[in-house]
């Protein structure tokens, strides 16, 4: 059976990743698909299994993406809060930069794309969304519990709302708008969360 090496599997991946990002699932046609990767159909069939095959594995890279992104800016960060704002800071020059493939988030593009004749993508889209809510809930459980934020907050609740904003941000940002609108933006995001904090936000 035709295999790649990992290091190109990496690249494949990442590949699919911007095309999926640009295009959309329904958008890539398999001869995009070939040419974006530099795959044989036989070897991208061997790789993944198909269409739907690749799609789950970039989709898993790109959501990996904000985890790892959201995992440097907590490191970087004297406390859980800090690392929150410091991550949006992080998202909106992603988003805004020239050479992003597209500024609204991938996952939410595919829930709005799938229809009803395709329920396993649709499950796969919502499980992925709400690991992303889980993984918010779960930091600002720990930060109520280290006193960062108000006693009386709940922790599932703001996920949502954090959750919430980043999508309205990302969908924003592929609006024809200013990139110092939309930082602007970002630090008003922040400021209304500072409302949730012990303490005063810091900018």
């Amino acid at each position: 059976m035709p295999r790649i090496a990992k290091y190109d599997r990496d690249k494949a991946l990442e590949d699919a990743v911007r095309l999926f990002w640009e295009r959309g699932y329904g958008g890539a046609s398999m001869k995009q698909i070939e040419k974006a990767l530099d795959m044989r159909p036989g070897s991208l069939y061997a790789t993944f299994g198909s269409k739907d095959g690749l799609f789950r594995e970039a989709l898993a890279v790109y959501t990996g993406r904000m985890s790892n992104s959201m995992g440097r800016a907590l490191e970087e960060s004297p406390t859980i809060m800090e690392g929150i704002f410091t991550y949006l800071r992080s998202l909106t020059e992603q988003i805004t930069a020239p050479d992003s493939p597209a500024r609204a988030c991938l996952v939410v593009k595919t829930l709005l794309e799938v229809t009803s004749d395709q329920p396993e993508l649709r499950d796969l889209v919502n499980r992925r969304l709400r690991e992303v809510e889980d993984y918010l809930a779960e930091l600002f459980e720990r930060a109520r519990e280290q006193g960062e934020l108000k006693p009386g907050v709940d922790s599932r609740r703001l996920a949502r709302l954090v959750q919430a904003q980043i999508m309205g941000l990302r969908s924003l940002a592929q609006r024809d708008i200013d990139t110092d609108s939309i930082k602007t933006l970002t630090e008003d995001i922040i400021t209304a969360l500072g409302a949730f904090t012990q303490h005063p936000t810091t900018h």
